[in-house]
């Protein structure tokens, strides 16, 4: 009798299912690494009783109360934390005297270690087919899983001066401008009682210099990435850090554009309106998932969009266009790093990130409404420019200084070589277009130069 004819879903072994003839007490290692490696992953069943080609004979009734036993002396003497186990056998014949013993290990939520001896313990991950002792990486890529990548309390004691980039950006977004006391992040669980932060709340401490933090950004020209690089940079730090070097980067590489008025002024119109721009952001950073080893932010900024990939599954039952615009509901995969932002009033704990970018775009199209894009291990959240379309207001350099010309141009098409802005404005020579137009910006800190002096590669830009 083959072991799918009395359980239908299990065709052959793999990371859910293995099969044992029998379990050796003199060699206890060999099989209970496989059932710590399920306790370790997402849970799976041993069957006792079938050969490795699937064909399952059976053991007696007492072979089954012995192979119970050696399992519970093994759980509560080798293997810490103890697993959860449950059992059930099926018999392979009519008789009913021989049976299939099936141990179904439960998935454990903190990390199980075997143990021999005082202080020699092991982490087992299971495999297609075997287990194997887990590397340094894999536990702590374990850890984070099993634990959360930020509820830890630390070993680090909270004071001001090692968080003020934190509490910068606090003073930044907050309505009142201040920073938050020490009582109101221990309110909110990002600080323990006796003072002590949250391993969440560590990532945006000043010196914090681990590259799980990191957002990578580039400005392409053109709709794909087989086009030239104009901008690019990475960005590592504390939290707090990174989002605002990040958000400074989208602002200077993003296009701005003016429509006169009824009574002849202008009104400023950005290509992506700030409050979608910076959920955007905030939205990635708070529900990326850190435990995946190797992976990072990445913000891609096109002619015609931006698209800000984060690490991560779906963790909604439902795919995204399945919930009614602006009605996205709210479940945070980082608890403290949520916290944090919305102490620092860049998150709201109702979940309207997805309603405030909706909404900043009601005014436009349905082809150019924020999407989110679900792929395995990652979403993509696309943002469209609102001035790339065949009705984009035209830059209007009428009334202005050429200075003020200059400073417009990059605002509306991105960085640009000073050839190029020389011609613009009709400079026939280069040395009077630096002298009277562009060091005095650089002078005033408006603009500066990315790459040599001479250089015809070199950039003109906004300093933001």
């Amino acid at each position: 009798m083959k072991i799918r004819e009395l359980y239908p879903d299990v065709i052959t072994e793999d990371t859910s299912y293995e099969y044992k003839a029998v379990l050796n007490p003199d060699s206890p290692i060999k099989w209970a690494k496989t059932l710590i490696g399920y306790a370790n992953d997402k849970g799976g069943t041993v069957f006792v009783g079938v050969s490795n080609d699937g064909e399952a004979f059976g053991i007696d009734l007492e072979e089954v109360d012995k192979t119970k036993l050696l399992i519970s002396r093994i759980n509560d003497r080798h293997i810490f934390p103890h697993i959860k186990i449950s059992y059930m056998m099926r018999s392979v014949d009519s008789n009913a005297e021989h049976f299939v013993l099936a141990v179904k290990v439960a998935p454990a939520d903190s990390v199980i270690r075997y143990r021999e001896g005082d202080y020699n313990e092991t982490v087992f991950i299971k495999g297609d087919g075997n287990a194997t002792p887990a590397t340094p990486e894999e536990i702590i890529s374990l850890s984070k899983r099993k634990y959360g990548v930020d509820n830890e309390t630390s070993e680090v004691a909270y004071t001001d001066n090692q968080w003020s980039e934190y509490l910068n950006l606090c003073k930044e977004y907050r309505q009142d401008k201040s920073a938050p006391t020490i009582k109101e992040l221990q309110n909110e669980e990002i600080v323990s009682k006796d003072g002590y932060a949250k391993s969440g709340f560590i990532m945006f401490s000043d010196n914090y210099s681990e590259d799980d933090t990191m957002i990578c950004c580039r400005l392409w020209k053109g709709k794909n990435k087989t086009g030239i690089v104009l901008d690019s940079n990475r960005f590592r730090g504390s939290i707090a850090n990174v989002f605002t070097n990040a958000l400074n980067f989208i602002e200077r590489n993003t296009k701005t554009g003016w429509v006169k008025t009824e009574n002849g002024g202008r009104n400023e119109i950005r290509s992506y309106p700030k409050e979608a721009v910076r959920e955007a952001l905030v939205n990635a950073i708070a529900h990326r998932d850190y435990s995946i080893s190797g992976t990072q932010i990445d913000v891609d900024i096109y002619s015609d969009r931006i698209e800000i990939v984060s690490p991560g599954s779906w963790l909604l039952p439902k795919d995204y266009n399945a919930y009614p615009a602006g009605s996205i509901p709210s479940i945070r995969r980082n608890a403290i790093i949520a916290a944090c932002l919305d102490v620092a009033n860049l998150m709201e704990r109702g979940g309207t990130g997805f309603q405030t970018m909706i909404e900043s775009y009601k005014a436009c199209p349905d082809e150019i409404q924020p999407v989110v894009s679900i792929y395995p291990g990652f979403l993509n959240l696309k943002l469209f420019d609102r001035l790339y379309r065949d009705e984009v207001i035209e830059l209007d350099l009428e009334g202005l200084t050429d200075g003020e010309k200059v400073l417009a141009i990059l605002k509306m098409e991105g960085p640009k070589p000073i050839k190029e802005l020389q011609m613009s404005l009709n400079y026939r020579s280069r040395s009077q277009f630096l002298n009277e137009v562009i060091n005095p910006l650089m002078k005033s800190g408006e603009i500066y130069r990315d790459g040599k002096p001479k250089s015809p590669t070199a950039l003109i830009k906004i300093k933001r």
